[in-house]
């Protein structure tokens, strides 16, 4: 088994591989930039190290400077997450030179199937019309929304395609694009996958991702509430034949658009996905840990008859946006933070009391899953779970979760990746009436007296801020 791994990522999903680590009896190792000093993965790894002073993804990038430190503390593996460095084979592939363990697919793998891009404007042109308009261009090193351009004609082409590059560069190094057909009212399902290095493939069911804004996942579901018995077979029967192609190694995904009884293929995530954890609830199968014991060179031990489907689990992307208003990034400091307990309910957070949200990184803040017996008792375990969520200090995106779950058409299942577009009243505020407004503007008062007399903690760098208590928790102080 790996001894020690670095964690090449931030957030939530750094938290979730401390702690994945942590069980497997694996040493766990967080870098940071000077924004994230004091957060939660950095809190709770068992060493962490700064990697730039950065304010930006970019301290984040420096896959050269990831494997250096690597080596000089004598990791044994890295693990790249979601985002970032994870789908890049030159990065797979510089790891595995170096002599360290790369905890997910060969470079090899990632390579093959992330080589989907066309090289220029001229190129995408010549394969949109053998696709036919409308057509989707999507980066090719990732995903969230990033990069992705819709093109209903050819004079549209060049001017999408150059903004999608760029901003594909900006987010993930890599402004490579690809197209893919684009369809009037899919549903977006995909696959896990898990296979090993000695060729054995399995799938762990369907996730339902088609809650979306502007491509960026909102709620996901396992399992879908459309699929039969036999399309969830064929189509989990394609996706191991894909992961077989490849010889694929680790944790993946196979996403499909999905519309009329028909589903298409759209591409393989060579990663841990962001909505993992509806995966595990409902299969009982722990990915990181399964992540681990792959990379350390162990075959699955059970098929495909052996993986069941039990009950119902949601997941909703609580970020710091405010719905109401564009989803436009919310900042501030987390003053008072309170998280839903109960059967059924899992919390992967990336912030504590006392975390400042800034401009810097993907405005996710946790994930909020619930698992129940079928899909309505998870709708109102949900219901229940974000009514006691509770964030203070940054608009979030709880409310407009909360009011999903009330929705008619997502509570009968019928639904596709234009939901949002169907339902613009999800998005408008109701007007307040005079005792909600003269509350309101009361609690503003007594927040701001309250901020005036009792400033919050500095960290010694003169930045971040955090309860004093929760930097005592880490070995040998401040880290």
């Amino acid at each position: 088994m790996i001894g020690s791994v670095l964690i090449a990522n931030r957030g939530e999903i750094a938290v979730r591989i401390v702690r994945g680590a942590r069980e497997c009896g694996i040493r766990s190792i967080a870098v940071y930039s000077e924004p994230d000093r004091y957060s939660p993965h950095v809190l709770e790894a068992d060493e962490a190290h700064c990697i730039g002073p950065a304010s930006s993804a970019d301290s984040y990038l420096r896959a050269d400077r990831l494997i250096e430190l690597a080596k000089e503390i004598g990791a044994d593996a890295i693990h790249p997450g979601y985002g970032f460095l994870a789908e890049r084979a030159d990065f797979a592939r510089a790891v595995e030179d170096a002599g360290l363990v790369f905890v997910g697919p060969t470079a090899d793998t990632i390579a093959a199937m992330g080589d989907k891009a066309v090289a220029d404007p001229a190129e995408a042109a010549i394969a949109a019309d053998e696709i036919g308009y409308p057509v989707l261009l999507k980066a090719s090193a990732g995903g969230g929304g990033k990069g992705m351009r819709v093109v209903s004609e050819a004079s549209e082409l060049q001017r999408s395609f150059e903004a999608a590059s760029r901003e594909a560069l900006a987010a993930f190094g890599d402004g490579a694009v690809y197209l893919e057909r684009y369809l009037a009212h899919p549903r977006h399902v995909e696959i896990q996958i898990l296979g090993d290095s000695h060729g054995n493939v399995v799938h762990l069911g369907e996730r339902e991702c088609s809650i979306q804004r502007r491509h960026q996942k909102l709620i996901e579901e396992a399992p879908s509430p459309v699929l039969d018995a036999e399309t969830r077979r064929r189509m989990g029967e394609t996706a191991v034949r894909a992961a077989e192609a490849v010889s694929y190694r680790g944790a993946g995904t196979i996403e499909f658009l999905y519309q009329d009884g028909d589903f298409f293929f759209l591409e393989m995530n060579t990663r841990i996905q962001v909505e993992h954890p509806v995966t595990e609830l409902a299969t009982g199968i722990d990915l990181v840990e399964w992540q681990f014991r792959v990379a350390s060179g162990e075959s699955l031990t059970f098929g495909q008859d052996d993986v069941e489907m039990s009950g119902h689990a949601i997941e909703c992307r609580i970020t710091s946006e405010d719905h109401l208003g564009g989803f436009l990034p919310s900042t501030g400091v987390i003053s008072h933070l309170e998280v839903p307990t109960g059967p059924g309910v899992r919390w992967d957070g990336g912030v504590i009391q006392g975390t400042e949200v800034a401009l810097h990184y993907d405005p996710l803040l946790a994930k909020l899953i619930v698992h129940a017996p079928d899909r309505s008792a998870a709708i109102a375990r949900m219901a229940r779970a974000l009514d006691e969520l509770v964030i203070a200090g940054v608009e979030t995106s709880a409310p407009f979760h909360r009011s999903v779950m009330d929705e008619e058409d997502f509570r009968s299942g019928e639904f596709s990746i234009r939901y949002l577009e169907e339902h613009p009243e999800l998005l408008e505020s109701e007007e307040p009436n005079g005792d909600w407004v003269a509350a309101a503007v009361a609690a503003a008062l007594l927040e701001d007296e309250h901020r005036r007399h009792h400033a919050p903690r500095l960290g010694p760098d003169g930045g971040s801020r955090m309860s004093a208590w929760r930097a005592a928790t880490h070995p040998g102080g401040a880290p």
